[in-house]
């Protein structure tokens, strides 16, 4: 069961292959989504500073009645947080809103804050390396077990790999049917950085999709489960998001195998309408 596997970092720490994502999951629901997914057996948590849900999900795992050490917790720097001492202080904040001694993993949410993310031509190159060095000291200091990137792109991955001391472990990317980076997950693998993708359902638009809906059928499973699959197919671990327990259960059932050919035909899909999250990350396309 997809449930029980697990990848390796790296640097020698693993983290299951599939996990909850929980942006839109309100503050007063996380908790209870959490429990949930792990009494179904979900041990991968991923939350971030801008979802404003981190101490709902710090609780959930605190009280789901397993050992921390047995959950697998990622929060993300918020993009706007550019400087050495803003990404410090952050990282120290979500630490206390979560209840938590440490966290599995910290990622830099975004090479650019928000309000510029493809509205502006500044990658924020020498910013983002000051991030990662704040990223690189929470390591050191034991408060994270694994650090990496968010919606980084080749050249903001490689500004940061040429400089730093601790090469990025993970990069979660948008990454579903219809929209496949496959130029950036070569890149990744070349320098043996994990592949995380968020929305696999493409924020719900995959449902929508015909051609989707007709290889779901072939296979006899559901669209999610079929956008699950070619995730993990891709070799990426998926991040579907919800906090309805029949739904938290089907996205697990996922044991079944896409043939070559149709692989092919899922990635060569025509783009579908979903520009990722907070509406403004870049759709690839099937075909690059």
């Amino acid at each position: 069961m997809i449930l029980d596997a697990y990848d390796t970092l790296s640097n020698d720490v693993t983290m299951p292959k599939l996990g909850l994502g929980t942006w839109f999951i309100p503050e007063d629901g996380a908790a209870e989504a959490v429990k949930q997914a792990v009494a179904l057996g979900y041990r991968l948590f991923d939350t971030a500073q801008a979802y404003g849900n981190e101490a709902g999900v710090g609780q959930g795992v605190r009280e789901c009645g397993l050992a921390r050490e047995e959950i697998f917790v990622t929060t993300k720097v918020a993009a706007e947080h550019k400087t050495y001492e803003e990404a410090a202080r952050s990282i120290d904040e979500s630490l206390e809103k979560m209840g938590l001694d440490y966290l599995d993993m910290i990622l830099i949410h975004s090479p650019q804050p928000w309000d510029k993310v493809n509205q502006s031509d500044n990658r924020y190159l020498e910013e983002n390396r000051q991030v990662w060095c704040a990223l690189e000291d929470a390591l050191r200091a034991g408060k994270v077990r694994a650090i990496g990137l968010s919606n980084f792109l080749e050249a903001d991955i490689e500004n940061i790999w040429t400089a730093a001391e601790i090469k990025p472990m993970v990069n979660q990317v948008l990454c579903h049917i219809g929209n496949t980076p496959q130029g950036l997950l070569d890149f990744c693998k070349s320098r043996d950085i994990v592949v995380e993708a968020y929305a696999p359902v493409a924020h719900g638009v995959a449902l929508e999709n015909a051609e989707i809906g007709a290889m779901a059928e072939k296979y006899g499973v559901s669209i999610p489960q079929l956008c699950i699959r070619y995730d993990l197919q891709l070799g990426t671990i998926p991040l579907p998001k919800t906090a309805n327990p029949e739904h938290l259960r089907l996205n697990a059932e996922v044991d079944f195998v896409i043939s070559d050919e149709d692989m092919t035909v899922l990635k060569h899909i025509t783009p579908l309408k979903d520009y990722g999250e907070f509406g403004r990350f870049p759709v690839f396309g099937g075909k690059k």
